[in-house]
């Protein structure tokens, strides 16, 4: 059973990490779907967005920067998979 302190320090960074973890995700969704819709100039303002939401968050700790460097690999790998179907 964790002890009280911990459980507060806890909830106290989840607390701080969800509002950035929910505004990453929903730039990275987001992204997904303008690239899904096929629409290529607003998809890659979107992807950069997404992109930089990422980065911040791998740097304030609320993700892996393994993690992030992964999803924005595969958003580019998506990106650039619309440009040679289109």
């Amino acid at each position: 059973m964790p002890s009280a302190k911990s459980t507060r320090v806890s909830e106290n960074r989840r607390k701080r990490k969800a509002p950035i973890l929910t505004q990453t995700r929903n730039y990275v969704k987001k992204a997904r779907i303008l690239i899904k819709d096929g629409n290529f100039d607003d998809a890659k303002k979107a992807v950069m967005a997404a992109e930089k939401s990422l980065d911040k968050a791998a740097q304030k700790g609320v993700v892996h920067k393994g993690n992030a460097a992964r999803r924005k690999s595969r958003l580019a790998k998506q990106l650039n998979d619309l440009v040679k179907a289109g």
